[in-house]
């Protein structure tokens, strides 16, 4: 947001216990980046709200369903929490091309080991294929870092091939984890933060029902959550 700076509080993660105490501060509004758990503390701004989908609940739209079929070639895999070139090129030609001025744009690949493979918690990376015609791996076109809970799935970072508008690929990756969600009696799925106002942050919230952390604790999102200022 501009003209604006964040704050956190950061809490490490014990290697010993660091599953529970993730989930136990991930449902309280912290997200996860390696071995730390952090949430924003500013002091005077409450713009970064935790948000989560109830995969049990969730109708899927028209378009999410047009979104679905576009890519129903495409074919997914739950592989280990290692860190290979091949997704670090794909996840450079999304860094350049979609975050250029962002905080990650200049992430080496050293930077994308510690990542993805520094963890305390139950992780795993999901990559997304275009099906191949000689019965080997197809070319990588998404992948998904993806801890999980407790009581959820807690999307940590996704990218995808910046070339394929068309098929919207961010929103499959969310829409495909409400899915497994559901097929496996997970409750959540967890997107972290919402900024109102933020172009890069607001696509969360076009996913409904949403659930948005409150000082009260979880609640669904209403109209009036899109209307109110930040204070």
């Amino acid at each position: 947001m501009p003209e604006r700076f964040e704050r956190k509080v950061f809490a490490h993660l014990p290697l010993s216990d660091g599953a529970s105490v993730n989930d136990s501060l991930t449902q309280v509004g912290f997200r996860r980046s390696q071995n730390i758990a952090y949430r924003p503390a500013c002091e005077s701004c409450a713009a970064c709200v935790s948000a989560r989908i109830p995969a049990g609940d969730y109708v899927f739209s028209r378009s999410e369903r047009k979104v679905l079929a576009r890519n129903e070639d495409l074919e997914r895999h739950l592989v280990e929490a290692e860190a290979t070139m091949e997704q670090f090129d794909l996840l450079r030609r999304y860094l350049t091309t979609r975050h250029a001025d962002g905080g990650m744009a200049e992430m080496a690949w050293p930077d994308y080991v510690a990542m993805v493979e520094d963890t305390a918690v139950r992780t795993h990376i999901i990559e997304y294929r275009a099906k191949s015609k000689d019965g080997g791996p197809g070319d990588l076109v998404a992948c998904a870092l993806v801890d999980l809970m407790s009581d959820g799935l807690s999307l940590v970072y996704s990218f995808y091939d910046p070339t394929m508008a068309r098929r919207s690929l961010g929103s499959f990756v969310i829409l495909d984890h409400i899915i497994q969600a559901g097929l496996t009696d997970i409750p959540y799925v967890y997107l972290g933060y919402w900024v109102r106002g933020s172009d890069k942050m607001n696509y969360k919230v076009r996913f409904s029902p949403i659930e948005l952390l409150r000082p009260e604790g979880w609640s669904l999102m209403n109209a009036r959550d899109r209307r109110e200022p930040e204070a």
